[in-house]
C-alpha cells in the first residue's frame, strides 16, 4: 500500500505528541500517540534534527535518510496510520551506515504495532 506522507503542522500537535509514548534507540527517539482531527489514511510523522548535529547539509542528509527508511518500511511492513509519529534524530545517525540505520528502525517500528 502506498501511503503519502504528511507532515506535522501545528505546535500543539508536536506537544501534545512529546507527552505520549516513545522508544528510543542510539540513532533517534521515536515519539507516537492518536491525535485529534488527523487523517487516518495518511501517515502523519515529522523528522526533528537539531542544530547541535551539524550545518544545513548534515541535517539535511539526516532528513532525507529518514524520509527514504520510511518509504521502504510503508511497503514493506503494515504501520497504523492512525498513529502520528515524531523523529528526533542523534547525532550518531550521521556517521553510522544506512543499513545498520534502517535495520534499528525497522524493529523500533515492529515494536509500535
Amino acid at each position: 500500500m502506498k501511503s503519502k506522507i504528511v507532515a506535522l503542522s501545528k505546535n500543539e500537535e508536536f506537544k501534545s505528541l512529546l507527552k505520549k509514548k516513545r522508544i528510543s534507540n542510539k540513532y533517534a527517539t521515536i515519539f507516537f500517540g492518536n491525535l485529534k482531527n488527523k487523517n487516518h489514511k495518511k501517515l502523519n510523522i515529522s523528522f526533528i534534527t537539531k542544530k547541535k548535529i551539524g550545518n544545513a547539509v548534515k541535517r539535511n542528509k539526516i532528513k532525507r535518510r529518514l524520509r527514504n527508511i520510511m518509504n521502504e518500511m510503508i511497503q514493506k511492513i503494515s504501520i497504523k496510520l492512525n498513529y502520528s509519529y515524531l523523529v528526533i534524530a542523534k547525532p550518531t545517525m550521521l556517521n553510522n551506515e544506512f543499513i545498520k540505520i534502517k535495520e534499528t528502525f525497522f524493529q523500533d517500528f515492529k515494536k509500535i504495532k
